[in-house]
């Protein structure tokens, strides 16, 4: 059995993002390219073997919700959007991703989602002092449980 839940983010962006911002979160949604310095999420650990078998550490940057298409474990499609709003209702910038994401991935994916709450619109913003980014629910569920950030740190499901 596969530990793989499905994330769902439906938030809005105040207008504050720089250029350099931008074109990092495209990266990180798979809507652009590979922005030469990252500033968003600088480290992507990854656990690989040298010659003689002992685990080395690398840095393997990958973009954090970048897939599109059909989705493995929880039916429906993979996507990122990120949309400039027209009619600014609570942001700037309106963003929508569905992926599949493994415990293993919640770290560093955590660390993206704390930089996206610090961005929000005042909607998002809940009596606690928490940020509602969206939800998640575990594949082989139905219950979805609320995806939010307190004090840059997402409330990850147990």
């Amino acid at each position: 059995m596969a530990d793989i839940f499905e994330l769902v983010l439906t938030l809005d962006l105040r207008d504050e993002l720089s250029e350099d911002e931008l074109a990092e979160l495209r990266w990180h949604l798979g809507l652009g390219p590979r922005p030469e310095v990252l500033r968003i999420v600088t480290e992507f650990p990854f656990v690989d073997e040298d010659e003689d078998g002992a685990p080395v550490i690398e840095n393997d940057p990958q973009p954090l919700l970048g897939d599109h298409g059909e989705a493995f474990k929880v039916d429906g499609a993979l996507l990122s959007v990120l949309l400039r709003r027209e009619h600014t209702r609570s942001g700037a910038w309106a963003l929508t991703s569905r992926q599949e994401i493994h415990p293993d991935q919640f770290d560093v994916t955590g660390r993206l989602l704390g930089w996206l709450a610090s961005k929000t619109g005042d909607c998002h913003r809940r009596f606690d002092g928490g940020v509602d980014l969206g939800w998640t629910r575990f594949h082989e569920s139905r219950r979805t449980e609320p995806l939010v950030v307190r004090d840059g740190v997402v409330a990850w499901p147990s």
